[in-house]
């Protein structure tokens, strides 16, 4: 039992992530953060124009300050990113700062749920399939490490997912209460 006053979701792109996380923030009433909208906003830049800029390590240098920042904070649902659990100080942080729900997918339901999706640098290479299963092999072991909850997605639409998501959290999840602030003596 990891209690936390955060969610923070891992997996691969095409998870669900953003989709069911957005739904579970909601039923918990927690503010829901997709990271990587996150880092958009903070630079005005897109991940791709990131990416083109000053590479994949540019871009998670970016991604280790948003977490932090938004880890900082409570009662937070945190999507992050599929490769944010490359960084062994990024994983520590969020085992640390939150309950950490692990999105699982098959890469075949990868390639259909992102069909031609254009906006995943990594994946702008002719066999989108093989980079799929690198990645997979690579970085599941990484999720599967820091997760306190594994939910397989596959074959589930967002709001089933969701619901069986929702359900386990209540049985596993313990919720640790939000900072109050102190009460003003003169009230």
């Amino acid at each position: 039992m990891n209690p936390s006053s955060n969610l923070v979701f891992v997996g691969p792109t095409g998870a669900g992530k953003t989709s069911i996380g957005r739904r579970v923030a909601e039923r918990f009433g927690l503010a829901f953060v997709d990271a990587d909208e996150y880092i958009v906003e903070q630079t005005g830049a897109s991940i791709a124009t990131i990416f083109e800029h000053v590479g994949e390590t540019g871009f998670r240098t970016r991604e280790s300050a948003a977490l932090a920042a938004l880890l900082a904070r409570d009662g937070h649902l945190v999507s992050t990113g599929g490769g944010a659990v490359l960084d062994p100080a990024n994983r520590a942080l969020i085992q640390q700062q939150g309950y950490v729900v692990y999105l699982q997918v098959s890469v075949a339901s990868q390639l259909k749920r992102l069909g031609r999706c254009g906006n995943r640098p990594l994946l702008q290479q002719a066999n989108r399939e093989q980079v799929l299963r690198d990645m997979h092999q690579l970085r599941q072991p990484l999720y599967a490490q820091v997760a306190d909850l594994s939910l397989d997605t596959d074959g589930l639409s967002p709001a089933e997912a969701t619901a069986r998501l929702i359900h386990l959290l209540a049985m596993r999840w313990q919720r640790q209460p939000l900072p109050r602030a102190p009460a003003d003596a003169n009230s």
